[in-house]
């Protein structure tokens, strides 16, 4: 009889996951009539070649930053949105960061878009085209910035100068934000957000770059998903130091600096931080588990009963799929002694941590230091910024976005997600719970890896549907 009872009550327990998964469908989608929207993805590229050609590459070296690149790259901008520019009120922020208002014919809170033109450095060596000549090849626009993100510069200022041209004025004040040291976690973005809290200004809708529209995200969904970043993980870039008496490397000591500097990084390896589901990527999963086969359904909508080891296949997976549920510690830089033959005095490598949401700069930097511990390494905090708030998904703003993504790229599966990276917007998020970070890009697997890469390039024809999704963004705010 107990053989009997457990037996049905397994069969039940299939039976209400079984029918949680077969009602675990894509809601039925908005039937709604698409405006064709149509840009010239020809002028807009030869507007991005040239944008391209100036080596607009930030430095925390000041000596190193070749501002008349900066300046060259300010002055550009008019010649070619001549229209913008006799519209827009622009004004400089922090001597290089632009920030324009196109004033609407309304009251209601403004709507903020942004990019960055500053880039990471690159050689020639490895490249197809030199990475600052700005080359077209077979409908191919190759160069340093072409994704990241020169392109949604050119894309947002196309868009503003067609819709002028149109004899179109926003209902709300639009603020375009293009800053010049995002890469090097610089100081143009909090300065302007410190103007618009100077001037009462609170965003309705703040839209930066990040997710993308890709294949293959997910196992079993075949269509392309369009990610939202709807919250970004925080940064803290940490020094193991451990000192020690140097020497001659013919007599090398027991305990060297570099052996216990070693002993702290297999510490800090074997002490991960704990797997967990912070609700965007909850929300995440449940998106495109809908999408999936029905066994992967089954999964995903039924989280309360296959969380544990749902964490466990994400960790041993690696990659992207850990990053989405840890707090993650990668290992960058290594400093020992100056000669072959020398021992280190100082030993020292940097942790660069991606904090996962719900984590702290504190509480990561308690776990390494207890990590560490036994081997009397020292634990400085060389820069950290808290991961961001999460951005609202069930207002009006995010409804908005979504539509317009879904016009400009049918067939995409829309969904929030946690950005691994940084971005600028982050320093917006503290102002307003309407953050998203989207590039409204369709990326292959090699375009996405070729960001802050040898051979950045973006077609032509996706320059083209970025401008129409500016088009259709403006005309929704």
């Amino acid at each position: 009889m107990p053989g009997l009872i457990i037996a049905a009550a397994i069969a039940a327990l299939l039976a209400v996951l079984a029918i949680r998964a077969a009602l675990f469908r894509p809601p039925e989608g908005e039937s709604r009539a698409v405006q064709p929207v149509e840009a010239d993805g020809e002028a807009a590229a030869l507007h991005l070649l040239q944008m391209i050609r100036k080596r607009t590459v930030w430095s925390r070296e000041e000596q190193e930053i070749e501002t008349g690149e900066f300046l060259a790259f300010m002055e550009m901008l008019p010649m070619l949105y001549p229209e913008t520019h006799r519209v827009l009120q622009r004004e400089t922020v922090n001597t290089y960061a632009l920030l324009y208002r196109w004033k609407g014919s309304g009251h209601g809170a403004p709507a903020v878009l942004m990019a960055h033109y500053d880039v990471v450095a690159a050689d020639e060596a490895g490249w197809r085209h030199a990475p600052f000549a700005g080359e077209i090849e077979d409908g191919v626009i190759w160069g340093r910035g072409a994704l990241d993100t020169k392109v949604t510069l050119a894309g947002i200022l196309e868009a503003v100068e067609r819709l002028i041209k149109e004899g179109y004025t926003p209902e709300r004040d639009i603020y375009l934000s293009f800053t010049n040291n995002e890469e090097s976690a610089g100081e143009s973005t909090p300065a302007i957000v410190e103007l618009f809290r100077s001037r009462g200004i609170t965003p309705s809708i703040v839209v930066d770059e990040g997710g993308a529209v890709v294949g293959g995200l997910f196992p079993g969904v075949k269509s392309p998903v369009a990610v939202v970043g709807v919250a970004e993980k925080g940064i803290s870039d940490l020094m193991i130091s451990v000192e020690s008496e140097g020497g001659h490397a013919a007599t090398p000591p027991r305990d060297m600096a570099t052996v216990r500097l070693a002993r702290a990084i297999v510490a800090i390896d074997r002490h991960p931080f704990r797997a967990h589901l912070p609700k965007p990527t909850i929300e995440m999963l449940e998106t495109l588990g809908r999408h999936a086969p029905f066994a992967y359904r089954l999964v995903f909508a039924n989280l309360w009963l296959f969380r544990p080891l749902l964490l466990l296949a994400f960790t041993k997976a690696g990659g992207e799929m850990n990053a989405m549920t840890h707090t993650t510690v990668a290992v960058t830089m290594l400093e020992g002694s100056p000669g072959a033959n020398v021992l280190a005095s100082r030993a020292r490598a940097v942790t660069n941590i991606r904090i996962g949401i719900g984590g702290s700069v504190q509480g990561v930097t308690a776990h390494i230091a207890r990590a560490v511990r036994r081997t009397g390494a020292a634990v400085t905090d060389i820069y950290s910024t808290e991961p961001s708030p999460v951005s609202d998904t069930g207002c009006e703003a995010f409804a908005m976005l979504r539509r317009v993504i879904a016009e400009t790229f049918p067939g995409a599966v829309i969904s929030p997600y946690v950005m691994l990276g940084g971005s600028d917007s982050r320093h917006f998020a503290g102002m307003s719970p309407f953050v998203y970070r989207f590039s409204p890009l369709e990326l292959t697997k090699e375009e996405r890896e070729s960001m802050h890469n040898v051979n950045e390039a973006v077609p032509v024809a996706k320059l083209k549907k970025c401008v129409e999704f500016y088009i259709r963004l403006i005309r929704s705010l």
